[in-house]
């Protein structure tokens, strides 16, 4: 460890590495914020990126979706989609895990145990805003243009753990997207 006599002003690190560094007498884990800490404390001004844009998401919500979507498909069968769908092989092959499309990979792509329908799941962690109603809609796009057979239909999950007014109203309008919240349990008993 190497300390510096300097002081970083909270409000100049960015929304990451503020909620990271906590509070007084915390221990925090930093290391991947280390280019950002050589920029302020090294006082080298350096473009940022930076967006209102709710769909581009940080690496940590990133990390935390791909935890839901392992589970999920490893918990597959037991759900309530497992009874309805299968995740989508070729060849035998489960292929339907970040299943890549022109407009970006499908979190899960199924098929109905009947084969006349083919779902396509969008996770999120936490609140789902109404952005992710046309994301999903570009991936059932993709799947009935490019996968879909005569006859198929092609139906949408959005699955996460809050709602919000405004994909309640977006979803309104929408005949083939369903919502579904998750819930995560854990328990320790001595």
């Amino acid at each position: 460890m190497k300390w510096y006599n300097v002081e970083v002003e909270r409000a100049s690190m960015s929304d990451a590495l503020r909620n990271s560094t906590g509070s007084v007498g915390t221990i925090a884990n930093i290391t991947q914020y280390a280019s950002e800490l050589d920029r302020l404390i090294g006082d080298v001004a350096q473009p940022q990126l930076t967006t209102t844009d709710a769909t581009v998401e940080d690496p940590t919500v990133f990390a935390l979706e791909k935890h839901l979507e392992d589970f999920l498909v490893k918990n597959w069968k037991y759900t309530e989609l497992g009874k309805i769908y299968d995740i989508y092989e070729v060849d035998g092959e489960l292929v339907g895990q970040q299943y890549p499309s022109d407009t970006g990979p499908l979190d899960i792509l199924a098929i109905s145990k009947d084969k006349t329908t083919l779902l396509v799941v969008e996770l999120k962690k936490g609140r789902v805003s109404d952005n992710v109603v046309g994301q999903i809609q570009r991936y059932m796009g993709f799947v009935k243009e490019e996968l879909a057979e005569p006859g198929q239909t092609v139906k949408g999950v959005i699955i996460g753990l809050e709602d919000d007014i405004r994909i309640r109203r977006a979803l309104a309008v929408t005949q083939n997207i369903e919502f579904y919240k998750y819930q995560v349990s854990f328990k320790l008993y001595k």
